[in-house]
């Protein structure tokens, strides 16, 4: 079995020094499709360097995602075909607000491995800190297709009940045709997302979005639909990958306003909207 889950978790903590600047923070939000129109002053806080503030989902690519998934697939223990991984859930727990530019230590380790019978999770986490103290957790649960079924813990289950009533609010987001392209210039070179070749032998009829792309523009509609545009009051972003999105396709985002929170629903708009986030929650202050 290419997943030794004993090794993997015994294996020592990979550190190593992140830093990102301020061009870094305006590329990943151009990749989430911030900037239209390009002289509102809501997205100016995204574009433009002297107004500039940091979506807590950048998170997952600061420092060009490292530690991040396809070097946490090189951990001990751990030797799978990248064509048979999924990105299968993603929570960012912030500490306090990211710096526009920043240095810091990243720890990354395999936190859990589940056997969910017909594919293996591995639970990677990464903690952050710099000289001031911890910035953000961030776990990534990743799906590897055809690697379970050896008996071990299942895991806890993700599952949320459906939230009731009608949303509060409803948004529509497209994807741009070359969204993919532009968003892997952040650190995720999975060719999953730009080479058509690659897409169809991973079982897919032409390159996907990235899953921590829709990630973060559904949490910039949240943080500018329901939280004022202030990306301090996030507290945590948690989500669950239910489908694919294909560049081109058009994101509809419901949210339900809960105490301290703000339950998500994420679906394709021209695939009969098919469910693409599901169990996704933010907390705010």
């Amino acid at each position: 079995m290419p997943i030794d889950a004993a090794k993997a978790l015994a294996a020592e903590p990979r550190s190593g020094e992140i830093t990102w600047d301020r061009k870094d923070v305006q590329l990943y939000h151009l990749g989430l499709g911030a900037g239209v129109p390009a002289t509102d002053p809501d997205e100016l806080r995204y574009t433009l360097e002297s107004k500039l503030h940091v979506l807590p989902s950048f998170a997952t690519v600061a420092g060009a995602g490292s530690p991040g998934v396809i070097s946490g697939l090189s951990m001990p223990g751990v030797d799978v075909d990248l064509a048979r991984v999924l990105h299968g859930g993603q929570t960012i727990e912030l500490h306090r607000p990211i710096p526009v530019e920043g240095k810091a230590l990243a720890t990354g380790r395999i936190a859990a491995v589940y056997d969910k019978g017909k594919a293996a999770v591995l639970v990677m986490r990464t903690e952050v800190a710099d000289a001031e103290g911890p910035l953000w957790t961030n776990d990534a649960q990743i799906f590897v297709r055809g690697e379970g079924g050896w008996g071990g813990d299942r895991g806890p289950s993700t599952r949320l009940e459906e939230p009731t009533g009608a949303p509060d609010r409803t948004v529509e987001r497209q994807v741009r045709e070359e969204q993919a392209l532009l968003y892997r210039l952040s650190g995720d070179w999975n060719p999953l997302h730009a080479d058509p070749e690659f897409a169809k032998f991973a079982g897919f009829d032409r390159p996907i979005l990235h899953g921590l792309c829709t990630y973060g523009m559904t949490l910039k509609a949240v943080v500018d639909t329901l939280l004022g545009g202030d990306v301090a009051r996030v507290r945590s972003h948690t989500t669950r990958f239910a489908g694919v999105v294909y560049p081109g396709e058009t994101l509809r985002i419901r949210m339900w306003r809960r105490e301290g929170s703000v339950r998500v629903a994420v679906s394709a708009v021209e695939r009969d909207d098919a469910p693409v986030l599901a169990d996704t929650v933010v907390t705010h202050s």
